[in-house]
């Protein structure tokens, strides 16, 4: 049955292995088993009180101590604020289940008792074996520290409890540190949870169930966290609450130890239970009997040891998992086990959280405190903004906002650019749909008829050549406003968004630079009205090319002229043409050749050079916006900001240097977090060296 229990215990049973590889947990030939005392064991008689004289269980020598005292130096840093676990061995249980009354017994001294919850608030323990016969005891909390004794520690726990938590029946989650330095107690630190109850009690608030709950969930869940789970021999251990609960995180039991109080209470069906295990206690059972009425500590341990000898339903157990020495030695090896193994992952955890936090401070706006450190601060801020809109806007680069494609802006350009471009280019649907109907030519001939002046026959007037063009001008002249409101608007976005990245370290600048991008933005986009009325009023009044393609496409298009009119003068219905495809003739039929002839001409002189106009608008448009950008990277934006801050109603540079409360919190809680873990760091590293001396 021994072999049973100390197999399941995984942890304690690889401890002494791990020992003498490490050359840290070496244990002193005092503190061996001898086999042949094993052996012997039962046969041996009850123990005698002058026996039980002697330590609870022989402290590991001095090269395990450091360790621990590593742990509790950086729990006393409150470095598990920094979301770094430590390994700890965490009691949890019902209420009346003998929590107290087992902490008693390994610490050595008296804790508070009564109904309801006595431990209002996480109690950690500290107790280390000390060599003076003169006990040490201190209590630590909210930076206090509060020296007691043995005689008064019962008041002391009580007063600071009531300091944490108040004088009702409340629990609070901040911890009270007992640190315990007695000759003869394990060295251990265990840390002592409010009680779990159901029922609120006269004083308790309604949701105590609750608040208890939410406190020991967050100590049992980390994976570093050793669960002691105290359960009383006389209740079904599946209906036990702090069972369900530590199921809940540690559903295989690798890292949940019970034990079992008041075994001579209920000694019926005890053995039944540890042996049957319905609950999964991966670390093993260890039945213990608690301290009655004014017995010493030392009675009551040699009052256990002749329990388990003598009672005809005890001592059936193996001694292997009784009483509070077998407690205390299983709870300081599993205690040393977890921290060697822990060790390293909290040296890479403390490396990484200081470097993240390092980073981030001096990711920090520089605490700035003269006109002159403010201006340099913000020409470096404008000059890091326009160096990335330049490889946004100008280059094509997009390093900074991979995954941001609204940011990759000269995609986002061209796409808007050559959408402006297809909505100008004609099309050859385009001309179908549109001459294919009934009505070709009237125009034309409409515009030659209104047209005509004293002179030469045959001859097409400039006024009609203009007339139609201003007409055609007219019907798209929207589109290339429209298309610089977008790209515009489009700007807008991104330089603004850039900048307030750029001045995120100092909000006081955001208003202002948000004010100046939008007056510049408004300006240049007045600017392409302006400049897109003038193309559009040009194009209207003047026809001029001196691009060939508008003489090879008359020419090309005139090519049809002679066919054409055969087959008006025939009286065809329908009539070819290289551009317009069939056209529906019936309605020229009985119109003057001359002026059909006419109006023909003018189409087709309309139709090349309109092909040149829109090339013209498009190309013209391009230039323009792209040529706007520019100047508005390189030289514009500057100049706005600058005004807008410095300004006669500017004082940007005075509020630069007038730190955010919220800023000026996170470089206080930066600059704290990094002084602790270096703290931290430093303490890990005395004890990484010693290891290493030592494994030498």
């Amino acid at each position: 049955m021994a072999y049973r229990f100390d197999a399941r215990d995984e942890m304690s049973s690889t401890v002494i292995e791990s020992v003498p590889k490490m050359n840290l947990l070496k244990i002193s030939k005092q503190q061996h088993y001898k086999e042949e005392e094993d052996e012997d064991q039962e046969s041996s008689p009850p123990a005698t009180s002058t026996s039980h004289d002697a330590p609870i269980v022989s402290s590991y020598n001095d090269r395990i101590r450091p360790l621990l005292d590593t742990i509790d130096m950086l729990r006393h840093l409150k470095i598990m604020q920094e979301g770094i676990q430590l390994p700890t061995i965490v009691v949890v249980g019902d209420q009346s289940s003998g929590k107290s009354s087992v902490l008693e017994s390994l610490a050595g001294i008296r804790l508070p008792r009564g109904q309801g919850i006595c431990t209002r608030v996480p109690l950690i323990m500290r107790l280390q074996n000390h060599p003076n016969p003169e006990p040490e005891l201190y209590l630590e909390f909210n930076k206090k520290i509060v020296r007691t004794d043995e005689a008064n520690v019962v008041d002391e726990i009580i007063h600071s409890t009531q300091e944490i938590a108040g004088k009702g029946k409340g629990i609070s989650n901040t911890p009270l540190t007992l640190i315990v330095k007695k000759k003869g107690v394990p060295d251990l630190t265990m840390i002592d949870l409010p009680g779990i109850t159901r029922v609120p009690v006269h004083g308790q608030p309604e949701d105590i169930y609750e608040q208890v709950s939410k406190i020991i969930m967050e100590y049992i869940a980390p994976e570093e966290s050793i669960i002691l789970n105290v359960l009383s021999a006389s209740v079904d251990f599946a209906t036990c609450e702090s069972i369900r609960m530590s199921q809940r995180v540690d559903k295989t039991g690798k890292r949940t130890l019970a034990v079992v109080t008041k075994a001579d209470k209920s000694p019926e069906g005890l053995l039944e239970k540890v042996i049957a295990d319905d609950v999964n206690i991966g670390l093993g059972y260890v039945c213990v009997r608690n301290r009655f009425g004014e017995e010493t500590y030392e009675e009551a341990r040699a009052e256990e040891a002749k329990l388990f000898e003598t009672n005809r339903l005890l001592s059936r157990i193996d001694k292997s998992i009784v009483g509070i020495p077998v407690l205390a030695d299983k709870l300081t090896r599993i205690q040393a086990n977890i921290i060697v193994k822990c060790l390293p992952e909290i040296v890479r955890k403390i490396r990484e959280k200081l470097s993240a936090n390092v980073e981030e401070l001096n990711k920090m706006p520089k605490h700035l405190t003269s006109i002159a450190d403010a201006m340099t601060a913000f020409m470096n801020i404008l000059g890091s903004a326009r160096e990335s809109l330049r490889k946004i806007l100008l280059q094509g680069e997009f390093d900074e906002y991979p995954d941001a494609a609204e940011m990759h802006s000269t995609a986002r350009l061209a796409e808007m650019l050559n959408k402006f471009s297809l909505e100008l280019q004609p099309t050859k649907s385009d001309d179908k749909n549109i001459e294919s109907n009934e009505n070709f030519l009237l125009d034309e001939m409409k515009i030659l008829e209104e047209s005509r002046s004293v002179g030469l026959p045959n001859f097409i007037p400039k006024s009609a050549f203009r007339t139609l063009l201003a007409k055609m001008v007219k019907e798209i002249s929207v589109t290339p406003f429209d298309c610089a409101e977008k790209i515009w608007s489009y700007i807008e976005t991104v330089v603004i968004s850039v900048l307030l990245q750029h001045c995120d370290n100092y909000p006081q600048l955001i208003s202002c630079t948000r004010r100046a991008a939008q007056n510049l933005i408004t300006k240049k986009k007045q600017q392409s009205v302006d400049w897109i009325s003038d193309i559009v009023e040009m194009e209207k009044l003047t026809d001029y090319t001196c691009n060939p393609e508008y003489t090879a496409t008359w020419n090309k298009l005139m090519s049809d002229q002679d066919e054409f009119m055969k087959r008006v003068h025939g009286a065809f219905p329908l009539a070819a043409t290289q551009r317009f495809g069939e056209i529906n003739i019936v309605h020229l039929w009985n119109l003057s050749p001359d002026v059909v002839q006419g109006a023909y001409d003018l189409k087709m002189r309309m139709t090349a050079y309109w092909d040149i106009v829109r090339r013209r608008m498009v190309d013209n448009m391009v230039l323009h916006l792209l040529f706007s950008i520019q100047k508005l990277v390189n030289k514009e934006m500057q100049r706005e900001i600058i005004n807008e801050l410095m300004g006669p109603q500017g004082n940007g540079l005075e509020r630069m240097l007038e730190e955010l409360p919220s800023v000026s919190e996170k470089r206080k809680k930066l600059q704290s977090s990094i002084k602790l873990l270096k703290q931290s760091k430093d303490i890990v590293a005395n004890i990484m060296d010693k290891i290493a001396v030592n494994v030498e």
